[in-house]
């Protein structure tokens, strides 16, 4: 006994199978960039602050985001007044 399904598979439905799983890829792909750009910004960010710390810098994670994103931002009194 052989099944045989309620369809049959033209031309046109692999056409489509095949134009779906593109994109899917080209999704997926694309998810996995943003991914990895964020993981490397995130890391980035640590490795500087971890430097900071090594040398008696006190400044946190988001003041160190904001310098890297070109934002002047107010550091705490002992390390001075303004960071560009």
């Amino acid at each position: 006994m052989s099944y045989k399904p309620p369809y049959t598979i033209t031309s046109k439905i692999v056409s489509l199978i095949s134009d779906i799983s593109q994109i899917v890829g080209e999704i997926n792909a694309t998810s996995k960039m943003q991914r990895d750009l964020k993981l490397r910004k995130i890391n980035k960010i640590k490795t500087i602050r971890g430097t900071l710390a090594i040398e008696g810098n006190i400044l946190d994670e988001s003041v160190i985001t904001a310098v890297l994103e070109g934002k002047k931002v107010l550091a705490p009194q002992k390390e001075g007044s303004v960071i560009d």
